[in-house]
């Protein structure tokens, strides 16, 4: 291998001179008209594509971070109107769920809390529906974990990530009648802070055996734009996203330990989301030609994101018609919905391209899709002794974003393999097989093959030379990513490589100044054992499956980061998630030009610097107790 003689010897074309220079970062990257549900028609679409397709490419373009300019946002935080991260909805009647004192006690043996690392080479079997795997299934997935507390100020932590711990992800159940809940079908808000269902309506009791098969339920999942929007601007959406694939993969863990598989149902429209969550009753938000300040109550509305079919694992003998689906919901309206949504602010900005893009990527009714549901698959196990014996709960409840790294720690080289194994989409493939087909968990959940990969700066992984790496995701885009990236690449497997993981070297030197100053100048991507960037196969997915695989593939960063974060947790380090970074600049080192592939977050791996002055408090006290 050639080493690197400095940082910007990778580069064949060196990256502007601006590289080199402190950048400061603006205050606000500091870091830390819809779609109806009507069958679509291909060659329609097709010309509608040549209009979507340049607008989503604009917002994409526009939101970029460069060393020369950052994305628009708010030049500074208005405390005064940070929106509420809590949404309820008041009058609705509110179902208590079991307390965690109370779930702790119910799960005494080994076999009621497996193992973390032992849910991706087997699943338990499934756990009937009731008040307490509901409970349990909510608590270990997009509940609050901890409060913290400095000075004069407290704020809570969730189970799911968010970027700047803002929280724009709710979460719905829609349920057959499950006793101490409901003694019909629902749909009902979480209330995360009350650990508690908000039940909004009941629905027809034929409505889950004519549909679904026996033992599910479904969880949708929706976003609040304006609460990360009040940081992050422009940028927002993205990010919104990226927190909706940390929701999907957070459920589909929490599931697993239920012995309960998830996956998307693809195949609805906009509108079917909305009617079964019940978001119909907001207000439609008259989008504004340009930024503007002022009160619009109308923009704290929840854009249905995607639904999540809960079922028994092993159960793949099923269909979901989604014609009859659409049409079932189309009743949904007329129910009787319980509730009023709290305010969430006084005074809004709105950031007008966020609610355009939102806008042009809701999808249509695709009713001749069909759920593919495969058998569950194992991931390849190297270092099983990498793990600390730690529970799914212990794991997923005390994973934590690390503010710093303490740029010591050197990770073992079986275990970060052992950490990229469990990134792979397929798990142990059979029969010639190669990576790509989300078969194994949480990437099961995706009813996409695999069109994200990541390229690694690593740092301090004992056995491993420094340098950039890459790992292939989907083995189908090999030959165009090798065509795509710098010539002088090596792409050959690294020492002690287990043959089933895609991982190829690419260059050697030290990348940690590199690696901060592409995440925005920020320490904590240098600092940590290694950090890297989620390359999408970006404008060909758009292309050839429809614009709202926009947020899709974003969504897939999401999934993949959770499984960081739960890895490096499970490993006894952390990992942060990291937004702000220079898309284009990542694009260079990489010598990638145009769309069809493009960077789309950052994470970072490590030693965790904790911050003494943070008194962390339990989440749920006790019964009755406000925290």
């Amino acid at each position: 291998m050639t080493p690197f003689c400095s940082t910007h010897s990778i580069l064949r074309h060196p990256l502007p001179s601006t590289v080199i220079r402190a950048v400061k970062l603006p205050t606000h990257d500091m870091a830390f008209s819809s779609s109806s549900s009507v069958p679509v028609d291909s060659v329609e679409y097709a010309e509608k594509l040549k209009l979507l397709l340049p607008q989503v490419l604009k917002y994409h373009n526009q939101t970029k971070h460069s060393f020369a300019n950052y994305a628009r946002g708010p030049r500074g935080l208005d405390w005064a109107n940070q929106p509420n991260p809590f949404r309820r909805y008041e009058s609705a009647p509110l179902m208590p769920l079991q307390h965690p004192s109370a779930l702790k006690k119910s799960a005494p043996s080994d076999e009621d809390a497996p193992l973390y690392s032992s849910l991706f080479y087997s699943l338990p079997s499934p756990k009937p529906i009731s008040w307490a795997t509901i409970s349990q299934l909510f608590y270990d997935s997009l509940a609050l974990s901890a409060w913290k507390s400095t000075g004069y100020s407290t704020w809570s932590l969730r189970v799911n990530p968010s970027s700047g711990n803002l929280h724009p992800t709710e979460s719905y159940i829609i349920a057959p009648r499950i006793h101490n809940i409901s003694e019909s079908p629902f749909v009902a808000h979480y209330a995360p802070k009350e650990h508690a269902l908000e039940i909004r309506a009941e629905i027809p009791s034929g409505f889950f055996p004519n549909l679904f098969p026996e033992n599910s339920f479904l969880i949708g999942l929706s976003s609040i734009f304006w609460r990360e929007a009040w940081k992050y601007g422009e940028r927002a959406f993205r990010y919104c996203n990226h927190d909706v694939g940390h929701a999907i993969a957070a459920v589909a863990m929490a599931a697993a330990e239920l012995g309960w598989d998830v996956k998307i149902l693809d195949g609805l429209g906009y509108k079917d989301l909305e009617r079964m969550m019940g978001l119909h009753i907001y207000k439609e938000f008259k989008i504004p030609s340009t930024p503007l300040k002022g009160r619009f109550p109308e923009m704290e509305f929840e854009h249905p994101d995607c639904l999540l079919l809960v079922f028994p694992s092993g159960t793949t003998d099923f269909d979901v018609d989604y014609a009859k689906l659409s049409a079932a919901v189309e009743e949904f309206p007329e129910l009787e919905w319980k509730g009023s949504p709290n305010s969430l602010s006084k005074e809004h900005i709105c950031w007008d391209i966020i609610y355009k893009t939102s806008d042009i990527v809701k999808k249509p009714l695709t009713a001749e899709d069909r759920v593919s549901v495969t058998q569950f698959r194992s991931s390849k196990q190297i270092s099983e002794t990498s793990y600390k014996g730690l529970t799914v709960r212990e794991v997923v409840r005390t994973r934590r974003s690390a503010v710093d790294m303490d740029g010591v720690h050197v990770m073992a080289r079986d275990t970060f393999y052992q950490m990229l194994l469990h990134c792979l989409p397929s798990g142990v493939c059979e029969n010639g097989e190669k990576q790509g087909k989300p078969y194994a968990l949480p990437f099961r959940a995706l009813s996409w093959d695999a069109e994200v990969h990541a390229v690694l700066f690593v740092h301090r992984v004992s056995g491993l030379p420094k340098g950039l790496y890459f790992l292939v995701r989907n083995v189908e885009h090999f030959d165009e990513l090798k065509k795509s990236t710098r010539p002088d690449f090596q792409w050959v497997k690294p020492d002690g490589c287990p043959e089933e993981l895609p991982l190829y070297e690419l260059a050697r030197g030290d990348l940690q100044v590199l690696a901060k100053r592409i995440s925005c100048h920020q320490d904590i991507a240098g600092d940590g054992c290694f950090s890297l960037g989620m390359v999408a196969h970006f404008e060909p997915s758009l292309h050839q499956k429809g614009v709202w695989m926009y947020p899709w593939l974003f969504w897939e960063t999401g999934v993949l980061g959770q499984v960081l974060y739960l890895e490096a947790h499970a490993v006894g380090i952390s990992a942060t998630g990291i937004g702000c970074f220079f898309d284009d600049a990542v694009h260079e080192i990489l010598g990638l030009s145009g769309s069809n592939f493009q960077s789309l977050y950052h994470f970072t791996v490590g030693g965790p610097v904790l911050d003494k002055r943070i008194m962390s408090l339990p989440a749920y006290p006790g019964p009755g107790i406000d925290a």
